[in-house]
């Protein structure tokens, strides 16, 4: 009987949180919603495998997106580098009413970002994370966290330029 409860609880919670990581998963991989569902699938794995110490954690949704930061951060490292993500996204609704040129322009924005560089993006401004939390999730000293998120940004405006006036303007 504990299992099943056990089960039922790790069900609950996988459903509760699998649209959550696989937003942050989508921003980690720059649109690339393939990946993004892989990277929430075996993280969900492996959170289930360990759901035990999981379900007792202070913050049981933290460890979960520390666990797809840590997954995705290992998927780049062994990615070949032949492998290139796809330019279209599918079509959906837009049910937020938000701006889509201008989420566009920062997803592919952050798809021309370095994978540690997208990751520190994606646990601080996306997650609101803390510098410590984001040091967590990278296993990185927050020293290196902030400079990791002063020279990220700096990429990104790079990147943006004054071409993102445009597209946020009312």
């Amino acid at each position: 009987m504990r299992q099943a409860a056990r089960v039922d609880e790790y069900a609950e919670f996988a459903a509760a949180r699998a649209g959550q990581l696989y937003r942050s998963a989508c921003l980690l991989t720059a649109g690339d919603t393939h990946l993004a569902e892989d990277l929430v699938q075996e993280t969900l794995g492996r959170l289930y495998l360990r759901w035990g110490r999981v379900s007792r954690a202070d913050n049981p949704a933290g460890y979960a997106q520390t666990v797809l930061t840590r997954t995705f951060l290992a998927h780049q490292r062994r990615r070949s580098s032949g492998e290139r993500a796809v330019d279209v996204f599918p079509e959906r609704a837009d049910s937020a009413g938000a701006d889509v040129p201008l989420r566009l322009t920062l997803v592919q924005a952050l798809g021309r970002l370095p994978a540690k560089d997208r990751a520190v993006l994606v646990l601080r401004y996306w997650e609101d994370r803390s510098v410590e939390e984001t040091a967590g999730a990278m296993n990185a000293s927050s020293a290196a966290v902030r400079t990791r998120c002063v020279r990220a940004l700096g990429r990104l405006r790079e990147l943006l330029g004054e071409d993102i006036g445009e597209y946020a303007r009312p």
